[in-house]
């Protein structure tokens, strides 16, 4: 077993899961990045997206009204960029969130939901570094030096891999199995 996961973010148009307008994944094989996928996605329903989570995410409505909808890219992108090294578990910070844009998105469009284990690396951080006052993702990225453009989300799903593979080597681990048991934490499944 080695430290191989693939790290995963969706960023939405507005306060609806299934308004995902991109999605960033990052593949980290014994912990260290790989290949990366980013696409921006039409969102379900767009009759806009609001200034708000435009100034949080930099996406606008001309930059998606021409992009394709979620199925095309899940099953045109995305399902390729896993099968070259299926079976490996997700992680995302507040996993919630996107494993909760990945069933709302499902839902609406009425496809199978896959078969995917996840870890939330909010949770991780939370506990291999209770010293900190703050467990946010910008947080962690200035206190470990990691150059990172928040709310990108192929840049958020990198420096997710990355605290990961920090934790990993805090703890002296070498698999995501031994990192999750000696923390305590559950892979979750998609599915349940």
């Amino acid at each position: 077993m080695s430290l191989d996961y693939i790290a995963i973010d969706f960023e939405t148009a507005n306060i609806y899961k299934n308004s995902a307008c991109s999605v960033g994944l990052v593949r980290f094989i014994d912990g260290k990045e790989t290949d990366s996928l980013y696409s921006l996605i039409h969102p379900a329903k767009m009759y806009f997206i609001p200034e708000w989570t435009e100034e949080i995410h930099h996406i606008s409505y001309n930059d998606v009204r021409d992009k394709p909808y979620f199925p095309e890219v899940w099953d045109s992108l995305v399902v390729p960029f896993l099968k070259k090294t299926p079976d490996l578990p997700f992680i995302a910070h507040n996993a919630e969130f996107d494993m909760g844009v990945i069933r709302a998105c499902f839902g609406y469009y009425g496809m199978s939901l896959p078969d995917i284990r996840y870890t939330c690396t909010l949770n991780l951080a939370r506990k291999v570094w209770g010293e900190f006052d703050c467990h946010r993702l910008t947080y962690l990225a200035e206190q470990f030096g990691i150059n990172y453009n928040a709310h990108e989300a192929l840049d958020d799903a990198r420096t997710c891999g990355k605290i990961y593979a920090l934790a990993a080597q805090k703890l002296g681990v070498h698999s995501t199995a031994e990192l999750n048991e000696k923390l305590g934490l559950c892979e979750k499944n998609l599915k349940i």
